[in-house]
C-alpha cells in the first residue's frame, strides 16, 4: 500500500475516532445515528483506501468529502450536569404538554435544565433526541405524545432549527394547539391556522434570529401570536451549551435571560392548559 493510501486510511479511523472521544458525553447520550455515520465513514474510508481498483486520488477526495460533514455535525457539548432524561414530569397533575426540539448541532441534554423548570409548574415536557442533531430529520412527533395519554392539551416547541420542525408539526397534525418559538420563526405559513395558541420568545442581542428577522416572521403566524422580547438574550441564551460562534454580544446575564424564557413558556403552556 501507497503511503497516500495509508494516509488516508489512517484519516479514515483517526478523525471519526477523536470525534467520538471529543464529542462522548453528547454522542453516546444522542440519538444512534451519530454513531452509526462515524463508523460507516470510518468503514467506507478504509475501504476505499485498501481496494486497489480505486485511484489514490478518489481515494483522497472522498475521505475528504465523507470527513467534512462529520466535522460540522459535531455538537455542542451540555455545560451542565442535567441527566439524560428526556421526559420531565411535575410533581403533581399534568395540566399540557410540550414537545420540545433542540436546536442544530446542540447536545438535547443543554435545554433540559431550563425545560425541568417549566416541567416543575405542572407541565409534561417530551425533549426529542433528533437523528444527527438536526430536527428536521426527526420526523413527526405524533407517536411521542401519543406515548403520554396522560396529557391534556399539547403544544410544541423548539430552539432555532428546532422551532421550524416544531412549526412543522403543527402544519402536520390540528389536535397540536400550541406552538413555542425559542429564537426561531416557521419557514410555512401558519397564518390561517385556526385553534393554535402561538409563543415566539427571542432575545434582543441574537446574532442569528434577529429582531428583524422574527419582525418579518410575523405573517406566517397567526394575527393573536405573543412576541415576547427578552432583553439582552442572545441565541446561547436559550440552552446551556457555552458560547456559540457568531451570535451576538449579551447585555443582561444568562440566568436573568433564561429566567424570562421559563416564565415566557409556562406562560405559552398555561394559555392551552
Amino acid at each position: 500500500m501507497t503511503w497516500p493510501r495509508r494516509l488516508t486510511a489512517a484519516t479514515s479511523i483517526g478523525v471519526p475516532l477523536t470525534l467520538l472521544i471529543l464529542g462522548w458525553g453528547p454522542l453516546t447520550a444522542g440519538h444512534p445515528a451519530h454513531l452509526i455515520l462515524l463508523a460507516v465513514v470510518a468503514a467506507v474510508g478504509v475501504a476505499a483506501a485498501w481496494w486497489r481498483r480505486t485511484p489514490s486520488w478518489l481515494a483522497i477526495a472522498l475521505t475528504v468529502v465523507l470527513l467534512a460533514p462529520l466535522l460540522y455535525l459535531q455538537p455542542f457539548a451540555t455545560t451542565e450536569d442535567s441527566g439524560n432524561e428526556t421526559v420531565l414530569r411535575p410533581d403533581g397533575p399534568v395540566r399540557a404538554g410540550l414537545v420540545f426540539h433542540p436546536g442544530a448541532r446542540v447536545d438535547y441534554r443543554a435545554y433540559v435544565p431550563l425545560l425541568r423548570r417549566v416541567a416543575a409548574q405542572g407541565f409534561l415536557v417530551v425533549v426529542v433526541r433528533e437523528p444527527l442533531n438536526i430536527a428536521l430529520l426527526s420526523g413527526d412527533t405524533a407517536a411521542l405524545r401519543a406515548e403520554h395519554p396522560e396529557v391534556p392539551a399539547w403544544a410544541v416547541g423548539g430552539h432555532s432549527l428546532g422551532g421550524v420542525a416544531a412549526a412543522r408539526d403543527v402544519l402536520a397534525d390540528s389536535s397540536v394547539r400550541g406552538l413555542v418559538l425559542w429564537a426561531s420563526y416557521p419557514v410555512d405559513d401558519l397564518s390561517g391556522r385556526g385553534g393554535l395558541s402561538a409563543w415566539s420568545i427571542h432575545g434582543e442581542k441574537d446574532g442569528f434570529t434577529t429582531s428583524q428577522d422574527v419582525a418579518d416572521s410575523r405573517r406566517l403566524l397567526p394575527a393573536d401570536t405573543r412576541f415576547e422580547l427578552v432583553p439582552g438574550a442572545v441565541h446561547a441564551f436559550f440552552g446551556d451549551y457555552g458560547e456559540q460562534p457568531g451570535d451576538g454580544v449579551p447585555t443582561a446575564s444568562r440566568a436573568e435571560a433564561q429566567e424570562k424564557i421559563v416564565a415566557g413558556t409556562a406562560a405559552a403552556l398555561a394559555a392551552i392548559a
